[in-house]
């Protein structure tokens, strides 16, 4: 399990994004003006339309967006995450608590702003999230081969409405240190699993709503 996270540089599009998305989170979507968002970044509400169409788009980029990394991320986790499966769900679970961690306001805005995108985006995003979904449910039951299929889903499900609880998890300053969180989370996730997988008799659970998957209660990232 890592103990560190160094962020990459960012770029002019990027910024936009990190604080349109800090934001959203904070007043809503409709709460917030072009304008402001260029204040965030040093430039002006017009000069965001060289990097965007307007709100709608950023919106788009950062739900589309965020759903595509963790399932890209999730793929390469699972092709080079160890020797076992118990080592690709480990860092499978990393990378979703570095997500957890570093891109709260996202988990805020997925659960209030899905409904808003168009059509093809929304859907776009609910099939990278199935997909995703799917990808850790495919681990899970190779870790704990007793869990049945409905079970793994339930407990994906579960396990991200864990670690996307982040953002309701009181102000920043009082939690644990981010390594100390990290590794609380995943000790927290792994005992999600391991109590589902443990005789495989959780049984006949019912559908689960997706979710980034579920960012929050997804609440649930990866509906």
């Amino acid at each position: 399990m890592s103990s560190t996270h160094v962020p990459a540089a960012t770029s002019r599009r990027e910024q936009i994004l990190k604080e349109a998305a800090r934001l959203f989170a904070e007043r809503g979507f409709h709460g917030v003006g072009v304008d402001e968002i260029g204040a965030a970044v040093g430039i002006s509400g017009p000069g965001l339309y060289r990097h965007f169409a307007g709100k709608d788009a950023m919106l788009a980029e950062l739900l589309v967006g965020i759903s595509e990394r963790l399932l890209d991320g999730g793929r390469i986790r699972a092709a080079s995450g160890g020797d076992s499966p118990s080592a690709v769900l480990d860092a499978l679970i990393d990378g979703h608590i570095d997500f957890a961690l570093d891109d709260r306001p996202l988990i805020t805005v997925h659960d209030r702003e899905l409904d808003r995108l168009r059509e093809a985006d929304r859907k776009r995003v609910r099939r990278l999230q199935r997909e995703y979904v799917e990808l850790w449910v495919e681990v899970v039951r190779e870790v704990y081969p007793a869990c049945t299929e409905a079970d793994a889903r339930a407990s994906v499900h579960a396990v991200f409405g864990l670690l996307n609880s982040t953002p309701h998890l009181s102000r920043p300053g009082a939690l644990p240190g981010r390594t100390e969180m990290s590794a609380l989370l995943h000790r927290l996730a792994r005992g999600a699993f391991a109590a589902v997988g443990a005789d495989g008799e959780a049984g006949g659970s019912a559908g689960v709503p997706e979710g980034l998957a579920a960012p929050s209660g997804t609440s649930g990232q990866p509906r």
